[in-house]
């Protein structure tokens, strides 16, 4: 039986989402050349005369940031930014966040300055719930720094801990941007991390062996890991960042049971899908592709659900530093899941109880379900 298309406009559970990658923001005021670099993963303005408000996501900040300032849609990027310097930092994240309608954020609090905001206050922001996701480079690092000699031990503990009491809810992986996916079936030695650890610079740890040994690590903990995949700055050779190459982990981790979530995945997004499929323990999202892509993340997101399970997808931002990055990850989020949910409904190849269940589960139910999240807790700003 055919199902019946869509009666009206389609209204679908994306309220209240829970965005499980982003990060803190900047409260003061920022200048030309400092909001630039935010705004996406390039250093800014080119010497050539390019800026990134000359691409789909500077035509989304002036559509649907400029509103929120009291401006016109589309105002000039001139224009953008003499507002948000009149309202000030603090008063144009309370307005900005304040529209997210975001419920629930779980914040790596690994990355960024001092004056970036912790979990509790971006999540005072948008009124919502924090959770601390836990760098797993970031925490080594630390721990390298004391100067303590048994370095495997802390950090094994730091991570029980830390997944025994409930101060983070996951761990995330850099090894993309350090050295690349192929990490190993096998969980190197901690003699081998020793030797590994001998060879590097503690402050910006970059080793194969470390990098493996900390994301078994994270995984025998029992923490859900987060992966970086893809897309990101220029630090990242891009081709080492295919989710595929992690095939050979997956693989041998996949009977513990314990979640990997491969974050952001652009432009291996229909990689991503497959492994999700595949592997019961891989899950994905589209995390800074989605704002990144503006008005045509529509397709990006289409191309992703060709594959991956409905309960394998999150929803998160990855914002870092600017509101604006909240607000156009959650809103081009709803756009999209509305535009292609609605056309499966008006081609009836889903009913609308179809469409508003696969839309729940995207917008909050499956990363509650992956993280097993209380939202009456709030997590720490370690």
């Amino acid at each position: 039986m055919t199902a019946p298309p869509a009666d009206g406009p389609l209204h679908l559970p994306l309220d209240d989402l829970v965005d499980h990658h982003c990060h803190g923001l900047l409260t003061g005021d920022l200048d030309r050349v400092v909001f630039e670099s935010l705004m996406n993963e390039s250093s800014g303005s080119s010497s050539l005369g390019t800026t990134p408000f000359d691409s789909t996501l500077g035509l989304a900040v002036r559509r649907h940031c400029a509103p929120l300032l009291g401006l016109e849609p589309l105002a000039s990027p001139e224009d953008y930014l003499r507002r948000r310097a009149e309202l000030g930092g603090a008063e144009v994240n309370a307005r900005l966040m304040g529209a997210t309608r975001i419920g629930t954020l779980l914040v790596d609090t690994g990355l960024g300055p001092a004056e970036l905001s912790g979990p509790s206050e971006v999540a005072a922001l948008c009124g919502g719930t924090a959770h601390q996701v836990v760098r797993l480079e970031r925490l080594l690092e630390q721990v390298l720094a004391a100067g303590n000699h048994d370095v495997a031990g802390e950090v094994v503990t730091g991570l029980r801990t830390r997944a025994h009491d409930g101060s983070a809810v996951a761990a995330k992986s850099i090894a993309a941007y350090r050295v690349g996916l192929d990490l190993p079936a096998t969980k190197p030695s901690d003699d081998e991390l020793r030797r590994a650890l001998a060879d590097v610079d503690p402050r910006r740890v970059a080793h194969p062996v470390v990098s493996a040994w900390l994301a078994h690590t994270a995984v025998e903990a029992g923490l859900p890991l987060q992966v970086h995949v893809g897309y990101g700055d220029r630090d990242l050779d891009l081709q080492a960042a295919d989710p595929l190459r992690l095939t050979a982990f997956l693989r041998a981790t996949e009977d513990r049971g314990v979640p990997v979530l491969l974050l952001h995945c652009y432009p291996f997004h229909r990689h991503a899908a497959y492994l999700a499929q595949v592997y019961g323990h891989v899950f994905m999202d589209l995390g800074l592709a989605t704002h990144n892509t503006g008005a045509l993340s529509t397709t990006l997101l289409r191309e992703t659900l060709e594959l991956v399970p409905f309960g394998k997808l999150l929803f998160s931002t990855d914002a870092y530093g600017l509101a604006e990055l909240y607000v156009l990850g959650a809103l081009l989020f709803r756009s999209a899941m509305t535009t292609v949910l609605g056309e499966l409904v008006e081609a009836g190849d889903l009913h609308e109880a179809d469409a508003s269940y696969v839309a729940g589960l995207v917008a909050r139910d499956n990363a509650r379900r992956v993280y097993g999240l209380d939202t009456s807790d709030v997590g720490s700003d370690e």
